[in-house]
């Protein structure tokens, strides 16, 4: 895998021909703090027991999807900033994929899932590791429309387009570490928050909720909060969602 450009951009980068799962991977080799300093990269494209959000485990053909975990250390000093982290991650991922789809509407499902026409083709996993985060991305690349595990999925290769992994991981890096730096920069998420509100499909959408304590909240996603939660409004009263899954009942 020629990762040319993807390596002028990262601090360290380092492929593997297979693995477990890069985040698991990458936070036992983060120990060494010198060895992997922030934005250092571990990608493998056979990933064999990736984790994703709520701890659902998946794995892909080899060759047909990319995981992509990367080391932030350069962190806010105000640690309830980090909350925006996974939002960061969607928008340079965002921004990544639509780059070599054009034609496509690429957008962001709140808080970490990346859709083209609907579907997802990317899922992002933050992870506190210590004082630093690790951010892990699965892209589904060359995966055929058989492989795909849902009806509610997609891939560059099923979209009929041969994707330049190299430039995918590239412009996913640098858009990942502006939006880190800006956001420890300023203090304030501000601009981060416009950024993902430009890119939210979610916004505007009737959405079914599944909450960690195993009720549903029904209702339509206005708006996100100052600090990035969603805000559904069920038709008698506001809620802030901190974390959930998110099922959209309608796409516009």
């Amino acid at each position: 895998m020629d990762l040319t450009r993807s390596s002028h951009v990262a601090s360290s980068l380092v492929v593997l021909p297979e693995c477990a799962s890069t985040n698991a991977e990458l936070r036992e080799r983060a120990a060494d703090a010198a060895a992997w300093p922030h934005l250092s990269v571990l990608l493998t494209d056979s990933q064999t027991a990736g984790r994703g959000r709520l701890d659902r485990t998946w794995s892909t053909p080899p060759g047909s999807a990319l995981a992509v975990s990367v080391l932030l250390r350069d962190l806010p000093a105000d640690a309830a900033a980090w909350g925006w982290i996974p939002l960061a991650a969607g928008v340079a991922m965002t921004d990544a994929v639509a780059a070599q789809l054009p034609g496509h509407r690429v957008g962001l499902k709140w808080p970490n899932d990346v859709l083209v026409d609907g579907r997802k083709i990317c899922g992002i996993l933050a992870e506190v590791s210590g004082g630093a985060v690790i951010v892990g991305t699965g892209i589904n690349t060359a995966m055929s429309a058989e492989q795909l595990p849902v009806p509610t999925a997609t891939s560059f290769a099923a979209l009929g387009v041969d994707v330049d992994a190299d430039r995918l991981v590239a412009d996913y890096l640098v858009g990942l570490d502006a939006a880190i730096s800006g956001l420890s920069r300023s203090g304030d998420a501000v601009g981060l928050h416009a950024e993902v509100t430009a890119r939210c499909l979610t916004l505007g959408q009737t959405v079914d909720v599944s909450m960690p304590d195993g009720s549903t909240l029904n209702g339509v996603a206005t708006r996100l909060a100052a600090d990035g939660r969603l805000v559904i409004d069920d038709g008698s009263a506001e809620h802030e969602v901190l974390s959930g899954d998110v099922v959209h009942v309608r796409l516009a």
